[in-house]
Formats: C-alpha cells, structure tokens, sequence
C-alpha cells in the first residue's frame, strides 16, 4: 500500500474542496487546450501558426506571472483567486462566441489566447502559494501529488471527450463546455476561508518582484530546478505537432477526432499512473537525483515519439500509433514525477512571505516552456518535418540536462530527510 498515492491531504476540507473541483474544470479546460490548436490549424492548415500561439501565450504569462506572484503576496489569496477564476471562465465564453459565430479570423483566436493566460499566469501562482496554508509541510510532497494526478486526468479525460465530442457537436462546444465547468472552481474557492499576506510588503510592484529573483539567486537549488524544467519543456514538449501529425500522419478527418486526443491524452495518461504509485515519493531523499533521472528519461521518450511518427510516414501506421502513444506515456510519468518534488522544492525551502513570488515564477517556467517549445516545435516542423522536430528535441533534452547537471553539482547534491 505504501506505493499508492498518499491521501492524507484529503483530510482538510478546504484542500479537499479546491481538489475535487480540479477533477471537473481541469477537464473543461483541456478541452479548451485541444480547442485552440485544432481551431487555428483549421483556420490555416499550418503547424507554423499552432506554434505562433505560444509566443501570443507566453508574453503574458511572463509578466502577469511575475505580477500575479508579487500579488499573491500582499493580497488576500482567496479575494484574488475568485477574480482571476471569473476572468478566466470571462474569456473562455468570448472563445466560445467567435467560434460559434464562425468568424475564422486567426488573430481574434490568439488574442482571446493572450487574455486568457494572462488571467491563468496569476491564478497559478495564488493558488500554489495557499496550499501550504491549508496542510502541514510534511504533507506537501503527497498534495502535489493529488494535484498533479487530477490535473493529467483531465488532460486524459479532456482530449478523449474533445475527440468524441468535435465531430458530433462541434469545435465550439468544447470552450462552451470549458466556461461552465469553471464555475465549480468558483464555487470552492468561495469556500475557502480568507487568506490575508504574512509579510509586511503591501504592494505589488517592480521592486517586490525584483525582490523575488534577488531570494531565488540565493537559493541555487530553486535555481537550478527551473534551469531543467526550461531545458526539458522548450526543447522536448511536442504537442504543437499533435493537429498535423493527426491529420496528415495517422488519417483523422481534417476537423479532428480521435487520434487527435490520444495525442494529448497519452502524456497524462502516463502521469495518472505515476501519480497513482506515487506513495514512494516522500521517502525519495535524494531529489536533486530524481529529477534529473525523470528529464532524461522524458527526453528519451521525446525521441520515440518522433521515431515512431518517423515509422508511420513510411507506411507503418497501425502499430506505429500504439508505439508512439506508448512513448508519450512514459514520458507524461516522468514529467509528473520530476513536477511533484520540484513543486515540493519550492514550497518547501521558500518563507510563506515569498512564496507567491516564487510560485510566480515557477508558473512562467512550467507553463511558459511549453509555450515556447510550441514555437520551436513549430518552427522545425515547417523546416525538418513533424518527426525530426520530435525526435531531435528529445536529443537536446539529454544533452542540456546533463550539462545542467554538471554545472550545478548543488542541485545533484541536493537532499532531504525522509517525510514520515
């Protein structure tokens, strides 16, 4: 029993209500995620501008990133959750809108994008930083873990109902579907009980952010943790690929379906089963080691991935589709093992007074490094081809992180005492 996941956590009623509701609104907003891809690919038929939509994403998670952290500091927690949740569900419903009166306009989509990350670049990082005041720290490890399980069983969940439901309902049932799930969200973050700043900054300005970098450079480890995430994500994410290796690759229909969701549930996939043996993780001492282990093995399965599409141009298709949706499993349990102990990392070491900052900039690396690798991955597959983008991507993860590795002997170093 001590490989299953841990659910201690689940005892506090507040953190318990803020996790279910993950269960829905993370499958709503993976639709969304296989919505907007899918929508500018049928727009354009280019995986150039599926890939532009993590530069229109990135910017703003940057700064409102950076912001919302710093924001997260000096404001009640609670107040800025339920005003970052609204926005977002906001915007969800204006995707829903162009998309069902059909006006096909490419930029309308990615500013809408734009909007949405900026509202989603300050929740993250609030909602981070109220977990430790909802549970001990001992039990941080076992929490993320529960997070990160429902988050990549919605990102299993999402997609496979997006594929069912593109071709019966339409694209735009899937933002509508988005905006009403979100309202559960809302619901338990009123619950929540208010959750006022610890530290005696009451503003949110350049300075408190500046603030922030200046505690991360004394924190080489912290430093170093997002050092491998950035390595592992710009390089290695390949889901800016997944509407052309689809269509063109594997035979869906040109508006998406099936195949298009396995893509992008086959990384959860992998996650959920490694969040559900996951009761190993707080006793891992040596996490500085695990997380370099899980890069390397992600990189490896990036190269797979791009191997078996490889196979698949050439006239394997049946079995290549199993082996590639394999290798994107593998990775997605990599990938969730190596984002609960540098999760656990930063909540851990940071002081409650600039958890939020750090929280701020963690989201800008998790969710911003995929964004860029969608513009890489984009760019290269326009140049070199779907699989050659998959596959050398994977090739400059291992050797990145193994550099990283050997500049930072801290973070390799690095080592904690066992949770009990």
């Amino acid at each position: 029993m001590k490989l299953l996941a841990d659910t201690t956590p689940l005892q506090n009623p507040d953190y318990r209500r803020l996790w279910g509701s993950g269960v829905v609104t993370v499958i709503g907003a993976q639709l969304s995620v296989v919505a907007v891809p899918q929508q500018i690919f049928q727009i354009t038929s280019s995986s150039a501008y599926v890939g532009l939509a993590g530069a229109f994403a990135l910017v703003p998670l940057v700064v409102f990133g950076l912001w919302g952290g710093a924001l997260a500091d000096v404001m009640d927690r609670r107040t800025l959750l339920m005003i970052t949740t609204v926005g977002i569900g906001a915007t969800s419903f204006m995707l829903w809108l162009q998309a069902h009166l059909g006006m096909d306009n490419v930029w309308i989509v990615l500013v809408l994008l734009g909007v949405q990350q900026g509202f989603f670049a300050v929740n993250q990082p609030t909602r981070s930083a109220i977990i430790p005041r909802l549970i001990p720290l001992r039990q941080l490890p076992a929490a993320n873990s529960l997070n990160m399980t429902v988050f990549n069983f919605g990102a299993i969940a999402g997609p496979m109902l997006a594929g069912a439901l593109i071709p019966a309902f339409g694209l735009p049932t899937l933002y509508l579907l988005d905006t009403i799930a979100l309202t559960v969200t809302l619901w338990a973050v009123v619950r929540l009980p208010k959750i006022p700043p610890t530290g005696e900054s009451r503003r949110a300005g350049l300075r408190e952010v500046f603030q922030g970098f200046a505690y991360l450079a004394t924190q080489k480890v912290l430093l170093a943790s997002f050092v491998v995430d950035i390595i592992a994500m710009v390089f290695g994410m390949p889901r800016a690929l997944f509407p052309e290796v689809a269509t063109e690759t594997f035979g869906d229909p040109a508006e998406g379906g099936l195949v298009l969701g396995l893509l992008f549930a086959s990384l959860s996939a992998g996650a959920v089963l490694g969040g559900i043996f996951s009761g190993w993780l707080p006793r891992v001492q040596r996490q500085g080691v695990a997380v370099i282990a899980c890069i390397v093995v992600w990189g490896g399965a990036m190269i797979g991935f791009g191997v078996s599409v490889g196979l698949a141009t050439v006239g394997e298709r049946g079995w290549a589709l199993y082996l590639a949706l394999g290798f994107l499993a593998i990775g997605g349990g990599a990938d969730m093992i190596s984002a609960a102990f540098r999760s656990s990392m930063l909540q851990s070491v940071a002081t409650d007074d600039m958890r939020g900052r750090l929280q701020g900039v963690f989201i800008v690396v998790v969710a911003g490094g995929p964004r860029v690798g969608d513009v890489l991955h984009g760019a290269a597959a326009f140049m070199v081809g779907t699989a050659a983008a998959a596959a050398g991507g994977g090739v400059l993860v291992i050797v990145g992180v193994m550099i990283a590795a050997l500049a930072i002997p801290a973070f390799v170093k690095y080592r904690v005492t066992a949770h009990t």
